[in-house]
């Protein structure tokens, strides 16, 4: 260190003076900045400690990206840290307003913001810095190793990895997973001759048998999503395991693999539970949710192919496919009466398949086309030509919305028409109910919805959440209108 004696100088500004804090002593030190270029070596060692005694001093402060001293106000880098909010500023900042005091150096601020969420203004700035400086003073470390081995433990806590299980369960997109462990019962209890006939070990088995490999085939599709488009998630969604550095891209395949084969063999290898209704769901699912990700098909780059896609799976394969295995596995007395119990034979001819069919068809779409409005802006920049891309954020949410609000009214009102026309006061009070439940879910998409910019891609995802619950709902509601 310099060892100058602190005198009163003559008034300059930051064109020609550099400030250097003795930390042995607490005096400000003016050197000359062109005269010697060893001190501005100095400078930056010094204020890197500062950096260090404040942030120990102070931890929630996050350091403002700092600018070099010099007259030509050249931004210098900052030296990032792991933490999302903590920043390392390499080199300070002088201020010069009126109100600056010489030898005020800012080490430390709020991104102008103060700690109430307030601006922070330019005549404020030196307050902040010479506050950050008497806090610096006053605390006395005992030592430097002490202050590292701090600073190293703070850090070691906010690096600590999430454990696997927690990573895979992130992995699994539950959203869509909790959609699917919710259909299959649902539909199930629907298909089932009577309420009484579904509560039986058969049945339960039968359940138990579609929903492992169904659950498992959710995951290879979600999960070969997440794998092909990672540098797309870096974007859209950060958080997400790989994009976000939790889990390894090689794990992740790994994992998908061992749930495609798991899956596909228990749709084949049982003779009484391995139905027709069973492969239809779990092959139709792995070849089109195969194409729908996977190059040199990506289909999800084609907004039509991508949209068909997601109604299939979620509206005739799973619904369709479901409703079929319940028959033939649980409610059939020989192998005969199950053979009759395919999938188009129940689409054809089973007015509660095709109806429900039909209905998270068109809910389907809805998912299908309103997860892409939040996703504009990687989709733009990766050449993804989703509806939203074509023709805009605004007018395909406003338009789902007012599909979804469409659908929610007409279910309503033909379950209530359909209620005063049941034979049993059982089966009108049970319809009732759930057509004025689809209207108060019209009601509500729609009151949410203007609250909602759909240029906000927080925003809209948010919403975009919000229906999904309403999706579950309406599986838990499903089996009331048998």
């Amino acid at each position: 260190a310099m060892k100058i004696r602190p005198q009163t100088p003559a008034p300059v500004t930051s064109e020609d003076i550099s400030i250097l804090w003795d930390l042995s002593n607490t005096k400000y030190i003016p050197i000359k900045s062109s005269d010697n270029t060893a001190a501005e070596d100095t400078m930056k060692t010094i204020v890197l400690l500062s950096c260090f005694i404040c942030l120990l001093v102070n931890p929630s402060t996050a350091f403002a990206p700092a600018t070099k001293l010099s007259a030509r106000g050249i931004r210098s880098q900052a030296e990032v840290c792991s933490s999302d909010r903590i920043r390392y500023a390499v080199e300070s900042h002088l201020w010069s307003s009126s109100d600056a005091v010489n030898g005020d150096i800012l080490v430390s601020g709020l991104d102008k913001k103060d700690s109430s969420g307030g601006d922070v203004n330019e005549s404020d700035e030196s307050s902040i810095a010479s506050k950050d400086l008497s806090a610096a003073a006053t605390s006395q470390p005992q030592s430097t190793e002490t202050e590292s081995e701090s600073l190293q433990l703070s850090l070691d806590e906010k690096e600590t990895t999430p454990s696997f299980p927690l990573v895979l369960w992130r992995f699994t997109r539950p959203h869509t997973l909790i959609g699917s462990a919710l259909a299959i019962p649902s539909i199930s209890l629907l298909a089932a001759p009577t309420y009484n006939s579904f509560f039986t070990t058969r049945t339960m088995v039968a359940l138990a048998y579609a929903a492992v490999p169904s659950l498992l085939m959710n995951l290879y599709i979600t999960g070969l999503n997440q794998i092909t488009d990672v540098e797309i998630d870096k974007i859209n969604k950060p958080n997400l395991p790989i994009a976000k550095g939790d889990l390894k891209k090689s794990t992740a395949i790994g994992v998908v693999l061992v749930a495609l084969v798991v899956s596909l063999i228990m749709s084949v290898c049982n003779p009484v539970f391995s139905t027709s209704g069973l492969q239809v769901a779990l092959w139709g699912s792995f070849v089109l949710g195969t194409v729908y990700s996977l190059p040199p098909f990506r289909l999800k780059r084609h907004p039509l192919l991508a949209a068909f896609c997601i109604v299939a799976v979620r509206g005739t394969i799973i619904n369709a496919g479901f409703y079929s295995h319940a028959l033939s596995a649980a409610f059939s007395a020989t192998k005969e009466a199950a053979a009759g119990f395919g999938v188009l034979q129940c689409l054809l001819n089973d007015w509660k398949c095709a109806l429900s069919s039909l209905f998270f068809g068109v809910f389907g779409i809805v998912i299908a086309l309103m997860k892409d409005v939040p996703d504009a802006h990687g989709d733009r920049i990766f050449d993804i030509k989703s509806f939203t891309v074509r023709i805009g954020q605004k007018r395909v949410f406003h338009t789902m919305k007012n599909l979804l609000v469409a659908l929610f009214g007409i279910s309503g009102g033909a379950l209530l028409k359909w209620a005063t026309m049941s034979p049993t006061l059982g089966a009108t009070t049970r319809r009732g109910l759930t057509g004025l439940g689809c209207l108060l879910a019209g009601y509500f998409t729609n009151k949410e919805s203007k609250g909602v910019n759909p240029e906000d891609s927080g925003e809209v995802y948010d919403y975009y959440m919000q229906l999904w619950k309403l999706f579950y709902l309406s599986y838990l509601a499903l089996p009331l209108v048998k």
